[in-house]
């Protein structure tokens, strides 16, 4: 098969080649996938920013095809079902959070920037009809991840006030199109006026350009604060959304791209009865729900563009610059 694969002596840092396929385990499924799309954590591979490198893996979380083979063990009903895979892998018994075993599939195991993927058959899940290959291929960690963010630990009910900072990436959208199909009353934040256009497109009604100085007094004068924040920068930003959320609202984090803040205001936090949640991925059963969340409510990913195998780099560059508007897709095969 033909994987984009992680190769740290290169310039590009990966490469377009041939790998031979494994082996198929007895519970293992193999998918000619038809299209697979980019992750923050696909481009901190290529930096060397990510734990447990290995040169050769292929790379790829978030993947679309059809079975093409099954192991001994494997019902043969799943031959030629289109389907997506969910790339959380060992989550674990506990719902309230992984186990020390949990992986993405992607690396240290090889991913879906490839022609084919070897999974577990418990990884599979139907297709939602709706959804195109490249919509679907741009759905697994980023929808997973804002569900879980936004409905399991953050408690998204109708009618509630809530915030979903930078949109743009995709698990922002996400959360932001949940939010709204859940009845709650979306704001978002951006440094760019396109993408906030863009959030105003897909029904969000407040937008603030977090680059504004007086945006915090703004969101306050439109909304009264928010019941719930969701967030993946930290840094010195959380003193802004500690200031616009209301008494007892949640604040829920699933990354910290810009550091751990140098200030914390406790004193609000615990005057205002604040909580302060972290969130990963999801497990398998936020995953089920997520599906059945995207198929009752016809959820669109919104993707931003879609590349070649052979324009990997391309691709890869233009998530490191942080232009795209949605998930950036590549066409695994013709």
């Amino acid at each position: 098969m033909q994987g984009i694969v992680l190769d740290r002596e290169k310039s590009d840092k990966i490469e377009l080649r041939e790998v031979a396929l494994p082996l198929l385990g007895p519970t293992e499924v193999r998918v000619a996938l038809k299209a697979a799309a980019l992750n923050h954590r696909d481009e901190w591979c290529r930096q060397g920013l990510y734990p447990g490198l290995a040169d050769g893996v292929i790379l790829g979380s978030d993947g679309a095809g059809v079975v093409e083979a099954v192991g001994a063990t494997v019902d043969p009903h799943w031959v030629g079902k289109e389907v997506i895979i969910n790339p959380a892998l060992d989550w674990g018994a506990d719902e309230g959070a992984q186990q020390k075993s949990f992986s993405i599939l992607g690396m240290p195991r090889h991913g879906t920037l490839a022609t084919h993927v070897q999974v577990d058959q418990n990884r599979l899940h139907e297709k939602p009809e709706h959804l195109s290959w490249e919509a679907a291929a741009a759905l697994p960690l980023a929808g997973l991840t804002a569900y879980r963010a936004l409905m399991v630990q953050g408690g998204c009910v109708a009618g509630e006030q809530v915030l979903v900072t930078g949109f743009g990436g995709g698990v922002a959208q996400f959360a932001a199109q949940f939010a709204l199909a859940a009845g709650a009353i979306v704001s978002t934040s951006s440094s760019s006026t396109e993408k906030l256009a863009k959030a105003r497109e897909v029904g969000v009604q407040h937008t603030f350009q977090y680059t504004d100085e007086q945006w915090v007094k703004a969101a306050l004068a439109e909304t009264e604060g928010y019941h719930l924040i969701i967030d993946s920068a930290m840094g010195d930003t959380l003193a802004q959304l500690i200031k616009v959320a209301r008494p007892g609202g949640r604040l829920v984090f699933y990354g910290a791209t810009r550091g751990n803040p140098s200030g914390f205001d406790a004193r609000k936090v615990f005057w205002s009865q604040l909580k302060l949640i972290g969130s990963t991925m999801g497990s398998d059963a936020d995953f089920s729900a997520m599906l059945d969340f995207v198929r009752e409510h016809r959820i669109q990913p919104v993707v931003d563009q879609v590349f070649g195998m052979e324009e990997a780099v391309e691709a890869f560059e233009r998530m490191k610059a942080g232009a795209q508007l949605g998930k950036i897709v590549i066409r695994t095969r013709r």
